[in-house]
């Protein structure tokens, strides 16, 4: 058998046979790849993961985007250690305060809780001899009557409270020639006013020309306003009358949730010449002592007849016991003054007075509720050097009634107000 030689071939032969065999396989195939061998160079890419990750470098770069077997890109896991937001919190709420509840004392079954409901409250002034106050009285100084009997008291304070008060003005024919010292002397009272003072003014003349010209109020202004908008009208002079409804007015004034600590006064202005009252004097002074509203009167009785008669007080006399009256009723004081000089000290007098007093509590022994008038009187122990000692306050009080407070005495049915005046039917 004849061998045949073997013919070396080209290199660049070769390469052109293979890349021909390449294109041949191809034009077989359609130009794709089996599925076969795609499914066998995904698994090998997957199986070639690291089996642990590598030391995070510095800088990491943002991994490889791949996907699972189905097709889908899987959701790409948190880096260790990067925050996360978790689930979304609830919608905000406004969260109420409790309402506190209070823890009830311990109260002992078998103890008994007793509340004094008839304590008297006396304001007292006390002075010396000359008229000048006197503030460092102790409480055993003090002694109080009623009726003459002794009083267990109870409390003794000095303290500067507020003031109600009332400003009654005469604005009669009679004070013609002196109705700019009225006005004067009101308008230095109204300037003394602190800030938690409260002041009404009332205007008398006859009994049907009582009016309110500025109710209660602590505006300095309005107050003064309605003072210099006075005048003087005709008429027969009810100072009872205005005296009666201004005090009945204080009395009963209480505003809002004022616990009624304030001291209440009633400022008369006046000649004092009582002309023609509804009311007679022994009437108001009962009204007075109902009330505990005390009393301090400026008194022009300089243009009054000092002349007396054959069986009569002089019409200057007359006018200056009855204001003397009013005084010393209720505790308070009477000034007269002879010039206008002296309405400064005046008006200073009276709100020392009104502010600084003592009050004392005490427990009284008779607790009849009979209605009935009870006297009351105040002594005080002489000073460290027998100085003379004197206590100021009203004369006595009216008890309650059983079932209720005392009745308003001097009162009579079938009666009208025209202006904030009594008028008969």
């Amino acid at each position: 058998m004849k061998l045949l030689a073997r013919t070396p071939i080209a290199p660049r032969h070769l390469v052109t046979a293979v890349a021909m065999l390449v294109l041949g396989i191809l034009l077989v195939s359609g130009g794709q790849p089996s599925s076969a061998s795609l499914q066998e160079s995904r698994q090998r890419r997957t199986d070639q993961a690291p089996a642990s990750p590598s030391p995070t470098p510095a800088q990491t770069p943002a991994p490889a985007r791949t996907t699972t077997a189905t097709g889908q890109t899987p959701t790409p896991s948190p880096r260790q250690g990067a925050p996360t937001l978790g689930e979304a919190p609830p919608p905000p709420r406004l969260r109420q305060k409790p309402t506190p509840v209070p823890t009830p004392e311990e109260i002992d079954p078998d103890s008994k809780i007793t509340i004094n409901s008839q304590l008297v409250n006396l304001q007292i002034r006390v002075i010396d001899r000359s008229n000048r106050p006197i503030d460092n009285v102790t409480k055993d100084s003090f002694h109080v009557f009623e009726d003459g009997v002794p009083q267990p008291i109870e409390s003794v304070t000095k303290e500067e409270v507020p003031i109600t008060y009332g400003l009654a003005v005469d604005t009669s024919l009679s004070l013609r020639s002196q109705i700019q010292t009225v006005i004067d002397a009101a308008k230095t009272i109204i300037n003394s006013n602190k800030k938690d003072d409260e002041t009404f003014i009332e205007k008398f003349i006859s009994s049907d020309k009582i009016e309110q010209v500025a109710a209660f109020t602590s505006n300095k202004d309005v107050l003064l306003d309605a003072v210099d908008n006075l005048y003087l009208e005709g008429g027969q002079t009810a100072v009872i009358d205005g005296v009666y409804l201004a005090a009945e007015s204080v009395a009963e004034y209480k505003q809002g949730n004022d616990s009624d600590r304030r001291r209440r006064a009633l400022i008369v202005i006046t000649d004092g010449e009582d002309r023609h009252s509804f009311y007679t004097e022994q009437q108001l002074m009962q009204r007075l002592r109902e009330e505990d509203v005390q009393i301090f009167v400026i008194g022009f009785i300089g243009e009054l007849e000092k002349e007396a008669g054959f069986i009569k007080k002089s019409p200057q006399a007359k006018a200056m016991a009855l204001l003397n009256k009013f005084a010393t009723e209720t505790g308070g004081r009477a000034f007269f003054p002879q010039s206008l000089a002296e309405l400064p000290d005046i008006a200073n007098s009276i709100v020392r007075d009104m502010r600084t007093q003592y009050v004392v509590a005490y427990n009284p022994t008779n607790k009849e509720k009979d209605g009935s008038y009870r006297a009351i009187r105040v002594s005080v122990d002489d000073g460290p050097q027998r100085d003379k000692r004197v206590a100021l306050t009203r004369s006595g009080r009216v008890a309650a009634r059983e079932g209720g407070p005392a009745p308003k005495q001097g009162t009579s049915a079938g009666r009208q107000q025209v202006n904030g005046a009594p008028k008969s039917p």
